[in-house]
């Protein structure tokens, strides 16, 4: 039974992530038609924010969230001519239009700011957080949801706390937007037994994983530049339950965690099943611990 289990989880661990990136992956387009390379992450910044969004099927709620984005940032650039952005719209494997509406905004605004990368198949919301963010070229990197389920405007919140602890001279540091403070709202909506999901879930990624952060979920975080390089090439998971490694990777390697309260508001159309969502991250989160507690993933503590 011992060697079942050792077997499963092995063979788990090689299947849980795909670095390989298929070489159209490394490319975005210009508005002109032509191709053009992806920058690293492991390059100097050259803007001063990157917002990753990660959309599978996104056609409907994406231009709302980014309409809202769009105009909150372009009106930051003009109160600073110096201020720089981009938005890396990464389409996980669709099969509707997500792709060519968000190419419709890089012709409207330029493929300085809006570029898509488009992956050849699915990987999951962690595997395309990951490949946008290993993308970037922003001093600060957010990943932001398709449904714009967080009010954009709330980076401001996320930024201040951000430089309040950014570590020199590393500069490795995270805030996690949270919507903890909304929890006895939500509570009041829920029936008892995704209530109790619920809990159970936060129960097993306090146990096992995380202890500093509430909301680990919330789909909005920012990390600057350095801390991004080290998580998320540490990363192993590619679904939902990419957020809680995330976080277990933080705090053994000592990176600064905050929370910033956010709007948060609950948008149609979840690709979630919430029981079956629930229960699958809670497996993953067992799984995440004992592949670090049986040694069969290492975290790298620098990248030298």
């Amino acid at each position: 039974l011992l060697v079942r289990g050792f077997t499963f989880v092995s063979h788990y661990s090689i299947n849980m992530a795909n670095y390989q990136r298929f070489e159209s992956e490394n490319f975005f387009k210009r508005t002109d038609g032509s191709k053009d390379r992806f920058p690293s992450i492991m390059d100097e910044e050259s803007v001063d924010l990157s917002i990753i969004v990660p959309s599978y099927n996104e056609e409907e709620r994406l231009p709302v969230m980014m309409n809202e984005t769009i105009d909150y940032l372009e009106e930051k650039c003009k109160k600073s001519s110096s201020y720089k952005y981009e938005i890396i719209v990464v389409d996980d494997g669709s099969t509707d239009a997500t792709t060519d509406v968000a190419l419709g905004f890089s012709k409207t605004y330029g493929d300085s700011k809006i570029r898509v990368l488009t992956l050849e198949k699915n990987r999951g919301k962690g595997g395309a957080v990951r490949l946008g963010m290993l993308s970037a070229r922003g001093k600060y990197l957010l990943m932001a949801d398709a449904d714009g389920a967080t009010k954009f405007a709330d980076i401001q919140k996320v930024e201040n706390k951000l430089e309040e602890i950014d570590s020199k001279p590393h500069g490795r540091a995270l805030v996690v937007g949270s919507r903890a403070h909304l929890e006895k709202d939500s509570i009041a909506s829920r029936s008892i037994f995704r209530t109790f999901l619920m809990k159970g879930f936060h129960l097993i990624v306090w146990l096992l994983c995380v202890r500093s952060v509430k909301d680990s979920q919330c789909g909005f975080k920012i990390f600057t530049r350095n801390a991004a390089r080290i998580l998320f090439t540490n990363l192993h998971v590619e679904k939902w339950a990419f957020d809680v490694e995330l976080l277990y990777i933080a705090e053994d390697l000592n990176i600064p965690i905050a929370e910033a309260a956010v709007r948060w508001t609950e948008i149609d159309g979840s690709k979630i099943v919430p029981v079956f969502s629930w229960i699958q991250m809670g497996k993953d989160i067992i799984l995440i611990w004992v592949h670090y507690y049986f040694g069969l993933w290492t975290i790298k503590r620098n990248l030298d």
